[in-house]
């Protein structure tokens, strides 16, 4: 019988000690969590002038009379002030003549273009004494000045470009009215020379167009908000807009399967490259002959939009210059056409501004095929916004350090992007 209630008190000491044993467990796991959330919070001065360097959109570096970096942030590596701890030497060369003098210098630095997808190219950087009391110490602040140089670049060459193209269509308005108005009794002369100067307004007012579009896409204007446009609507609009055309050079225009993928961009622009390619394509094909678009997807993370004809191709020596502006193979045909010289340069900014790149394949005799690559737009999830938990739950622990890692997780992968 004494052994039957041991064996009874056994049974129910361990029934008793899970509850217990869980109690514990949970305690620990609470206090663990506390003590976590603990270390991240910010409690010291030191730590919230750490926190503000480096999240500073200004780059800074602070440097010793040996050259060696003490402090640097995010941006300075970024604008390449700074590389693998060690100093610009542009700016090193200037920093030192600070040590010698102790006035503050300011220098401009040009980075190469670089495919990680960086940027930044032009940076101003002001170099002056970490302070006038003691003076081993410099500090480098250093500001993005890309699109402020972009867009002074862009004003002045949309100047230089409306200066020089509008002479000639202007100076042959000019003319034709004069030859106009020698002999206006005869309607045969007037018919001919109004045609010629109401063509020769159509072409100026497309080039006017087409050099405001330029300007903007260039910088002139802030771009417009991007969202995700489907790839085959651009395709069929495209397509809409140059049927016309198409039938009168008794062109046929045909289409690969759609895709069904999305780009982050503006639909209008998108449309508007693509439909110069088009146009192109069908002013520079012989008639009768088909002009193809086909789409592609590659890893999944690119999407190939190709514009092919049977025309009368590029020679090599040119293929590298199509893509400026105003530059022209052969300016008899593009005078027939109504060609402007701008269509090409606009789809080379509208592709860069959507981060994608052009390519061109030619061959003389055989036709042409112009290829824009454009990133697919993969939406990623709404991150998981972090809730106020009891203390007091024995379940909150799991859940806020789960949280916290995943919000932690992608955080730092938007900084490696």
């Amino acid at each position: 019988m004494t052994e039957f209630f041991a064996f009874l008190l056994g049974i129910v000491a361990a029934l008793l000690a899970v509850p217990v044993v869980r109690w514990v467990k949970q305690r620990r796991e609470r206090a663990k969590n506390s003590a976590t959330l603990q270390d991240n919070r910010v409690t010291t001065v030191s730590q919230v002038l750490h926190l503000a360097v480096q999240g500073s959109p200004t780059g800074v570096t602070v440097v010793d009379r040996s050259g060696e970096v003490i402090l640097s942030n995010a941006k300075a590596h970024e604008m390449a002030i700074v590389h693998d701890r060690t100093l610009n030497p542009e700016v090193w060369s200037v920093g030192q003549e600070v040590f010698e003098d102790l006035e503050t210098r300011t220098l401009d630095l040009t980075m190469p273009r670089r495919s990680t997808g960086n940027r930044v190219s032009d940076v101003k950087a002001l170099v002056k004494p970490l302070t006038l009391v003691d003076t081993y110490f410099i500090i480098v602040y250093g500001t993005d000045e890309s699109e402020n140089v972009r867009m002074e670049a862009a004003r002045r060459d949309f100047v230089a470009n409306v200066s020089h193209e509008l002479k000639t269509p202007v100076g042959g308005i000019s003319l034709l009215a004069e030859a106009l108005l020698q002999d206006p009794e005869d309607p045969d002369m007037v018919n001919y020379f109004g045609e010629k100067l109401l063509k020769e307004s159509h072409r100026m007012a497309d080039m006017i167009s087409e050099l405001i579009s330029l300007s903007k896409l260039q910088g002139a204007e802030a771009l417009p908000e991007m969202e995700p446009v489907r790839v085959d609507d651009v395709v069929k609009e495209a397509m809409a807009r140059n049927q016309v055309a198409a039938d009168q050079q008794e062109i046929i225009l045909t289409r690969g399967q759609d895709t069904g993928v999305e780009v982050l961009g503006d639909r209008s622009m998108l449309v508007m490259a693509l439909s110069n390619l088009l146009s192109n394509a069908i002013n520079y094909s012989p008639k009768s002959q088909p002009v193809s678009i086909s789409q592609k997807i590659v890893h999944n993370s690119i999407v190939l939009i190709r514009v092919t004809d049977r025309g009368i191709g590029i020679a090599p020596e040119h293929q590298k210059r199509v893509f400026e502006r105003f530059f022209r193979i052969d300016k008899a045909r593009s005078r027939s056409t109504g060609g402007t010289g701008l269509g090409l340069a606009i789809v080379k900014h509208v592709v860069a501004n959507h981060g994608g790149n052009i390519k061109l394949w030619s061959r003389p005799g055989t036709g042409s095929t112009f290829t824009i690559e454009l990133p697919i737009y993969n939406p990623e999830p709404e991150p998981e916004q972090l809730e106020i938990v009891d203390a007091d739950d024995a379940s909150s622990g799991p859940k806020l350090r789960k949280a916290v890692t995943r919000v932690t997780a992608r955080r730092k992968e938007m900084e490696k992007q």
